[in-house]
């Protein structure tokens, strides 16, 4: 049987809309991702999280297209992994508030992951609380969380801001 030579052929988006949609559609693809290799190990939800796919959420420091992108990955992925309808929203709206605060600090990389680690560990907590009404303290719940969201945003997301930060004009076309 002969083998034919296939060849790859870079893909250029050229219209700056299509090429934001791709952009967030690829960020929420591999938020998603993330978020299932996070829960089989048991770190995407409950008290203690520790979700790889918010590392991503430094990535609105490169482009605006990863504010939807994230909302859209945080939304599916809460849907996905059975979580209750308030922390869907919630949850997702935590993301999208971080997301946004990353863009506006895009001027202040050492700050750009602040923002999702303060959101998610002021909101996260009450839905634990009150959606879930898991056994322990708000101030407990904001803890945990916020451990998590250090580990996530701030060391995973700062190692994935250098990984990314000298391609990022080939990568987010800055």
């Amino acid at each position: 049987m002969k083998t034919q030579n296939t060849q790859v052929i870079p893909v250029r988006i050229s219209h700056p809309h299509a090429l934001f949609i791709a952009q967030a559609a690829m960020i929420a693809a591999i938020y998603v991702v993330l978020t299932f290799l996070a829960n089989a190990f048991g770190l995407a939800n409950y008290a203690i999280q520790v979700r790889f796919s918010e590392a991503l959420t430094i990535l609105p420091f490169f482009t605006p297209a990863a504010i939807p992108g994230l909302f859209v990955g945080c939304l599916l992925s809460n849907i996905l992994t059975g979580c209750m309808p308030l922390d869907v929203i919630f949850g997702s709206l935590a993301t999208l508030i971080g997301a946004c605060g990353t863009y506006m600090l895009r001027k202040y990389k050492w700050l750009a992951p602040l923002p999702p680690i303060v959101a998610n560990t002021i909101i996260v907590p009450y839905v634990l609380a009150y959606v879930y009404k898991f056994e322990g303290s708000i101030p407990y719940f904001m803890l945990t969380v916020g451990i998590g969201e250090i580990i996530s945003c701030g060391v995973l997301g700062m190692i994935l801001f250098f990984s990314l930060k000298k391609y990022a004009n080939k990568i987010f076309k800055v």
